[in-house]
């Protein structure tokens, strides 16, 4: 996944997150922000309680492969808050999850 396409600016995340419904599926939520923007970016929140900064960031770089194996549509923002969940899930888990949300999302070309 490209730096120039992943969320990093605290007022974006408070934005999306109060102004749009989540999606929840099991251990994700994920929060959609539709705009009339040439391109789509997406961001990461994944709390302490999944465990320490090691697992936090295995958990980051995970789902940034999963993302950047799609073709997007332009014009949305997502967030992906993540729970205590998907710590026993495997990655197969976490890829066949994250592709059935993008689906029913209506993001994907």
């Amino acid at each position: 996944m490209k730096k120039k396409n992943i969320l990093k600016k605290n007022k974006d995340y408070n934005r999306i997150i109060t102004n749009n419904k989540p999606y929840r599926y099991k251990y994700l939520s994920f929060y959609v922000e539709r705009t009339p923007e040439k391109n789509y970016f997406f961001g990461f929140s994944i709390g302490k309680k999944i465990g320490k900064a090691v697992r936090r960031n295995k958990i980051k770089r995970q789902l940034k492969s999963i993302i950047s194996k799609n073709n997007y549509q332009n014009g949305f923002n997502c967030i992906i808050m993540v729970n205590s969940g998907i710590n026993s899930k495997t990655f197969q888990e976490i890829e066949s999850d994250i592709n059935k949300v993008i689906r029913t999302l209506n993001i994907l070309k």
